[in-house]
């Protein structure tokens, strides 16, 4: 919507500012440009959509993805396109010069436009008429670009923090001040630590300044606006203009408090805690704050796994989803569905989940397939497991829009067709497996007869915020502690999970005699409880594009071959024939752990300028 809005307005300040200072070059003498584009930073403070282009487009460069597609470098899937960019950096091809996970381009965009508007937010004249609307603008948009720039700044983090030869801890080069032709760009990075104080604060400015969330309020509830604007004269109207409920994709309190739990879960895992200036305690108290927005455990959402086909939900005119803390507008497509459901319904089958990933699900009793008391059978695996491989993965003999899909060797559906094998087409699965997890059902990839519907892709879930909580709450004081006062401990929270999952319990939702016992045993034992989080991470925002980003600061293996399961009959002349269930090898990964924990500063910016500093391990 926002950028509807805004085409013509963007086009104007990409001519005037983008030109200028980021590619810094004149070509006046080349082109004439016409008249309403010979405009000067001054015209802004008078034309308020002019200015707000600026904002915009810091929304537009968001590095959020919208599909799946870093968890194809890693060992939870692979890709059938053989010329993914991700497939081939994870076959050995990752270099500074050839980084698909680079976000050094857009992300310092992005700043750049954040650090234009913060220039001149305040001159600007959104609503000269009406003194409390104009401050509710300038603090609105303010709040909004200082936490924009802590997400950029967190994600430049993830990808180019590292240490260098002199074994310094270092980030990127830190720019609060917008850049222009007499700047220099000279810059040196800035330590990780001061990287982190930095997006601490602007999160810290974000909250102060933004509503924890956008809402309208009623005519009879004008004393719950801010004592500052009702000085100012402010009244219902007014605030919802600004506040209310068309702003609720916006920057929010709530957003800006959970990126800055985000940033500080990164700063204390293993591969930055020694020079980040963060403490799990720290982290801990700041995904606690982030929860409290939320009303802590009472605000964990039970669907919250399954939101992405949670129908009445997704629809337009439904109330928001506890789960979700912030997300771009619906999109209203099949996009997800064409690329990923099976060949049989009409998909391309692109993310296939690998069989390394299905063997971290437990058994329904909650233990791993790999303790002898968990009831696993390696030739009936998929019987009594975690319900939530049913939700997430579609394996042979699963049902999808009422398909039984078949992924087994030489096995035709009802229609005769073995599309859906293992390796039998272009779009067949590598690894036996099909993707199900954000796809609905009620979708129609059918070239003859598609339908389409609402999706929501979130920036940030509070699941991964609990789970952020639990991992620093656990590293700081153990599984059953609760230093911050916020009511819960990290044990808490993994036993909700798990609970929503439906671990501890049978088929009808009925608890088992012994419970989860393996939730118990890690009770008492912090680094058992370590793994058990990392795993519960690992199954809840799988496909979400986080465990490249989670391998690597936990300073585990990038190299871990993909594996996938071959099913074929023991005797293929039997239609009853029982099955054989054989894991293969599917991909190798290529990956150097020693260095390539940290990503690099890309080629060309190292050879344009002479102050920046090179993570250790990259040419």
């Amino acid at each position: 919507m926002i950028t509807k809005i805004y085409n013509k307005v963007v086009a104007r300040v990409f001519y005037l500012l983008l030109v200028p200072s980021l590619l810094l070059c004149s070509c006046d003498d080349m082109f004439d440009p016409a008249d309403e584009n010979k405009r000067q930073a001054e015209d802004m403070t008078e034309e308020s959509a002019y200015a707000h282009g600026l904002l915009i487009f810091a929304y537009e460069r968001l590095p959020y993805m919208r599909t799946t597609q870093t968890d194809v470098a890693t060992d939870d899937a692979v890709t059938n396109v053989t010329t993914n960019a991700y497939l081939t950096m994870a076959s050995g091809t990752w270099a500074s010069d050839n980084d698909p996970l680079s976000q050094w381009d857009n992300c310092k965009h992005g700043i750049q436009y954040a650090n234009l508007f913060l220039s001149l937010v305040e001159k600007v004249k959104w609503a000269p008429s009406a003194v409390s609307k104009q401050q509710m603008f300038i603090d609105r948009m303010k709040g909004e670009a200082f936490g924009l720039r802590a997400v950029f700044y967190y994600y430049l983090l993830q990808a180019h923090s590292g240490y260098a030869d002199d074994g310094i801890l270092y980030g990127v080069p830190l720019l609060t001040v917008a850049e222009d032709g007499s700047s220099d760009f000279n810059q040196a990075r800035a330590t990780f630590a001061d990287c982190v104080k930095q997006i601490f604060a602007d999160c810290d400015s974000a909250i102060a300044l933004l509503p924890d969330h956008y809402e309208d309020l009623k005519t009879e509830e004008e004393s719950l606006i801010p004592a500052k604007y009702q000085a100012l004269g402010a009244n219902v109207s007014g605030y919802n203009l600004v506040f209310g409920q068309k702003s609720m994709n916006l920057m929010s309190g709530k957003a800006a408090q959970a990126i800055k739990a985000q940033v500080a879960l990164l700063a204390v895992s293993p591969a930055f805690r020694d020079q980040s200036g963060v403490t799990s305690a720290e982290a801990a108290t700041y995904c606690a704050s982030a929860l409290k927005s939320i009303g802590g455990m009472e605000g964990f959402d039970p669907t919250g796994n399954i939101w992405y086909r949670n129908k009445t939900k997704l629809d337009p005119k439904a109330s928001e989803m506890s789960e979700i803390l912030w997300r771009p507008d619906r999109s209203n497509d099949n996009d997800q569905e064409r690329e990923n459901f099976p060949p049989t319904l009409y998909g391309s089958g692109r993310v296939n989940p690998s069989q390394n990933l299905v063997d971290a699900f437990p058994m329904r009793n909650g233990r791993p397939i790999t303790d002898p008391l968990s009831g696993y059978d390696p030739q009936n695996p998929y019987t009594n497991r975690d319900p939530r491989l049913d939700d997430i993965v579609i394996y042979h003999g699963a049902v999808l829009k009422g398909t039984t899909i078949l992924t087994g060797v030489d096995m035709p559906n009802d229609n005769n067709e073995t599309i859906d094998n293992l390796n039998n087409i272009g779009t067949s699965t590598r690894t036996g497996y099909y993707l199900r997890k954000l796809l609905r059902d009620d979708v129609s990839a059918n070239p003859s007869a598609q339908s389409i519907q609402y999706h929501v892709y979130p920036r940030i879930r509070s699941t991964e915020i609990f789970l952020a909580y639990a991992e620093a709450a656990n590293d700081a004081w153990g599984p059953d502690a609760d230093p911050t006062g916020i009511g819960f401990t990290a044990y808490d929270v993994i036993k909700a999970i798990r609970g929503r999952a439906g671990l501890g319990k049978d088929e009808y939702g009925l608890p088992l005699p012994e419970g989860d016992a393996y939730l118990e045993e890690c009770k008492s034992d912090k680094e058992k409880m370590t793994q058990l989080i990392r795993n519960e991470r690992r199954i809840e925002l799988c496909f979400e594009n986080k465990r490249f980003w989670d391998l690597r600061r936990w300073q585990m293996p990038l190299d871990e071959g993909v594996k996938g399961m071959k099913i074929e009959k023991v005797d293929p002349n039997k239609d009853d024939s029982p099955l054989q269930y054989t894991i293969i090898q599917v991909e190798d990964r290529v990956f150097n752990s020693s260095y390539q924990w940290y990503g690099p500063i890309p080629k060309e910016e190292m050879l344009k300028w002479s102050n920046l500093k090179q993570n250790k391990g990259w040419q």
